[in-house]
């Protein structure tokens, strides 16, 4: 039942994804700049090794649009470039992204493609201290990403914990 309700809600989800994605891109002129001679390419997201306990996560099929942002598809065209993370840690990864930590890519597809998604992923951070300060002022913002940034490494140091308690578990990151 769980595995039908995930697939249920995994289109909305993704959408956000995709809105949070264009946010962080269309704020950088250059990630927009790199983004659009790519115009109607496509890349698929796989996270390699999901947990079994956890419902199942669908790939992320996402299109380049003529201005250099990101729509999501329901299915990738066959010559997608196909990006695989490591999410063998779920909780790690999605902090990692938080604290800026690089999780462990493979990519298989265009190099070129390639080469500018792998700037985007080295060079682009979603600057929520500005955002927050659009809703709450400069000085109670600044406050809330500080308190945010230590809890996120915190938990991070959690994950890294649990993850080298698991059987095979492997708490090692590293770079495409």
């Amino acid at each position: 039942m769980l595995q039908d309700w995930s697939h249920l809600f995994a289109p909305a989800v993704q959408d956000r994804i995709c809105l949070l994605l264009n946010h962080v891109i269309g704020r950088e002129a250059a990630a927009t700049a790199r983004l659009a001679p790519h115009a109607g390419r496509a890349v698929l997201v796989h996270l390699r090794g999901w947990p079994a306990l956890l419902p199942p996560a669908p790939d992320l099929v996402l299109s380049i649009t003529r201005a250099g942002l990101l729509e999501r598809l329901d299915a990738a065209p066959a010559d997608a470039l196909r990006i695989e993370l490591d999410a063998s840690n779920p909780a790690l990864l999605a902090l990692g992204s938080l604290t800026g930590e690089r999780p462990q890519v493979s990519v298989q597809g265009d190099a070129a493609l390639a080469g500018d998604i792998s700037w985007l992923m080295d060079n682009l951070r979603w600057d929520i201290e500005d955002d927050l300060a659009q809703l709450v002022g400069a000085m109670p913002a600044h406050q809330l990403a500080r308190w945010g940034r230590a809890a996120a490494q915190g938990l991070a140091t959690l994950a890294r914990g649990a993850a080298g308690l698991m059987p095979g578990g492997s708490s090692g990151r590293g770079g495409a």
